[in-house]
């Protein structure tokens, strides 16, 4: 068959709109979304009556992004504050210092992070830090006198600057060779040969003795199955509570650990007891208590997070509601220290819940859309948190906790932008899957939709597997943007899908290939019966890493769909368990290693069904993505060209796991569509 090019498609789909005129909404391009400004890490100020935050901005032409930091108030609509303007660098990780009269940040100014600080009011920001291996975040102490900061370093030179120089000059030099003798040496996108992160202590102006508080091989915090908050000051100052892996085996096991370290630096100690995964340590404001997140499954990496209760008087340790059936993500201190707030993923949302501490109270506070980032003002009074949806990118809002309060929103970034683009709210429907149990998926219409046409219809299937698609905005597999050609867009939350309970998320542990295969064709078969306005004759489907994985099996077992794309997509498990990072996680799923359980391999893994595919498909993959070999990729595309299947290869030599950068989005949105519009007419 002949084909018109997929990027002169491409072109027509993602141009036509700007060329429109006199139509107020129109759909959205891939220009529009590198436009928007991106919203994050808010953190209020310790009067509670301000909001310091990070805003990212991209420019397509140059193909770089760069950051701010902005101030806004918490009690008043008015327009938020640029705080630092760092003209292309990068700013971030704003951090209100005790007593609010200054914010320290990350920036990237003079090369790698660094610690800067500028007074509240505004004026210049100085540099606090020059570390030679950089900064990857750091926390004031309660007085203001220090902070604690992690860095990559080479465990012999531990603090020591000028063994760290000479260090990162070697590793610049003309020998780019790498000497490894241990497993994770490189970690999802980056390589990770003889350094380890260590939490340092330095004083607040940078100045004086460095001390590392984690000295030896080890990380902390861990290379894997962290959070937001791994190291942590007591609320006297005098210990700081830190979370690392201090087996010898951390390729293939989870027993990340909770530790105390005097914050003058000597013997740690640890806290918790558990063989699971433990992270996010935070001490309670009265001191009493340091809580965490724990996973009670050894070497199972999406186990339910619960909240455990860690008594510094009595060394007891408890797990706060053990019988929730809810994971905690993110969570935050009530300053009473009687309960805690936390947002969860819940069928496709993220509502903020508050539980009490040690009674185990839980309240859902607020439903709607997807909430991250809470925290809690210092009065108790309110909550500041992002929110965002399918069709509305993150801002910042304000819920007060006192009853029928209602959310306020505090930031307006891209409203004008928005008020140009046509974008549904997404529609949730259930249907049965397999083993006859209910399951959840969204639909999303497209842009001037009307219900008595037919569409073609793509069906977007998530990663992980233990992910979940959500009512949020997605920078990568944004739903709209595979909606603005005029499809309809499904995602279905498959068995293995988070917030559905635990059980649910279990299901797809040694099932890669049919409980979630089965959910998606009957969805399928749901989707096309019910929706008059879904042409079952023009079908897509695109997924990455488990979607990829998902794609490429789909490909081996029918040929349902009219057109397929996998990014970055498992293709043979057995080779993926040699070349990729973390073995617990293959342990896990397949039960075993290759050599115990060879089986499972093979039954599972698209490589031994590929005979069977006819669909045409586009791979997509980069080159660095150390989550899932590039040679997944090339297997993949190796076997449906020597199989005469209409396919192409798409390889990206400067991404990874993910497509960052402006200009290989604007292609890889361009062949993706152009792929699919060309197979569904």
């Amino acid at each position: 068959m002949k084909r018109t090019p997929a990027w002169l498609l491409a072109a027509a789909i993602l141009l036509a709109p700007q060329a429109a005129q006199g139509i107020e909404k129109r759909p959205m391009t891939v220009y529009d979304m590198w436009k928007m400004a991106r919203v994050s890490d808010p953190r209020v100020s310790p009067d509670g009556r301000h909001v310091a935050f990070t805003v990212t901005y991209h420019s397509m032409k140059k193909n770089k992004g760069w950051s701010r930091i902005y101030v806004d108030r918490v009690d008043a609509e008015v327009q938020a504050t640029v705080l630092t303007n760092p003209q292309g660098a990068k700013d971030f990780h704003p951090r209100w210092s005790p007593d609010g009269k200054t914010i320290a940040f990350l920036s990237t100014r003079t090369g790698p992070p660094q610690i800067w600080a500028i007074p509240t009011g505004g004026g210049e920001a100085s540099q606090v830090t020059d570390f030679p291996t950089g900064v990857g975040g750091f926390v004031w102490s309660p007085d203001g006198s220090r902070f604690a900061f992690t860095s990559e370093v080479w465990p012999a030179c531990g603090a020591d600057v000028g063994c760290l120089k000479k260090k990162v000059a070697e590793s610049e030099g003309p020998v780019q060779a790498k000497v490894i003798d241990s497993l994770l040496f490189r970690v999802w996108n980056s390589w990770h040969v003889g350094v380890h992160s260590h939490v340092f202590v330095v004083a607040a102006d940078g100045k004086g003795e460095i001390v590392d508080l984690t000295p030896g091989k080890h990380d902390s915090p861990p290379v894997d199955l962290g959070s937001g908050h791994d190291f942590v000051w007591s609320p006297d100052g005098k210990e700081i509570a830190l979370v690392m892996n201090v087996t010898d085996e951390p390729a293939w096991n989870t027993q990340n650990d909770v530790f105390t370290v005097p914050a003058a630096g000597g013997q740690r100690k640890r806290v918790s007891p558990g063989d699971g995964g433990d992270a996010a340590p935070l001490y309670s404001p009265d001191g009493r208590y340091i809580a965490y997140l724990s996973m009670e499954r050894p070497g199972f990496e999406a186990d339910t997070h619960r909240l455990a209760l860690y008594e510094r008087k009595t060394g007891k340790t408890t797990i706060v509601a053990k019988d929730m059936d809810i994971s905690i993500r993110d969570f935050a201190w009530m300053p009473d220290s009687k309960a805690v707030v936390f947002n969860a993923p819940r069928e496709g949302l993220y509502p903020i819940w508050k539980l009490t501490v040690p009674g185990g109270k839980l309240t859902k506070i607020y439903g709607e859309h997807v909430n991250t980032n809470v925290q809690v003002t210092p009065d108790g009074k309110s909550l500041v948190f992002a929110q965002q949806a399918v069709n509305k990118p993150t801002d910042l809002w304000r819920l007060g906790l006192g009853k029928k309060a209602s959310p306020v929103r505090l930031t307006w970034f891209n409203s004008v932008l928005l008020d140009e683009l046509d974008m549904n709210p997404v529609e949730e429907f259930w249907f049965d899957g397999a083993k006859d149990e209910k399951v959840h998926a969204f639909l999303l219409k497209p842009p001037g939709f009307d219900g008595s046409k037919k569409y073609p219809t793509v069906f977007l299937l998530h990663g992980g597997p233990q992910g979940m698609w959500s009512d949020s905005f997605h920078y990568r597999w944004n739903a709209e943007m595979f909606a603005s050609p005029g499809w309809v867009v499904v995602m279905i939350n498959f068995h293995g899908s988070s917030g559905y309970g635990q059980q649910f998320c279990d299901d797809v542990s040694q099932h890669w290939g049919d409980w979630p295969y089965e959910d998606i064709m009957k969805g399928v078969d749901h989707v096309v019966a019910t929706y008059p306005f879904v042409d079952g004759d023009r079908l897509g489907a695109a997924g990455a890493s488990y979607g990829g994985y998902m794609v490429n099996w789909i490909v081996g077992h029918n040929d349902r769909f009219d057109a397929m794309v996998s990014h970055a997509g498992v293709y043979d498990l057995r080779s993926m368990y040699g070349a990729t990072e973390e073995l617990w996680f293959p342990e896990w799923e397949y039960d075993g290693t290759p050599w115990e359980n060879p089986e499972m391999y093979e039954k599972f893994s698209p490589s031994f069904h590929i005979q069977n595919a006819k669909t045409p498909t586009l791979v997509t993959a980069g080159a660095n993505d150390f989550r899932v070999p590039i040679t997944q990729s090339i297997q993949m595309f190796t076997a449906l060209q020597r199989l005469g299947v209409d396919s192409k290869l798409i390889y990206f030599p400067d991404e990874d796991h993910f497509i960052r950068s402006p200009k290989n989005a604007e292609l890889w949105w361009g062949e993706v569509l152009g792929w699919l519009d060309a197979y569904m007419k």
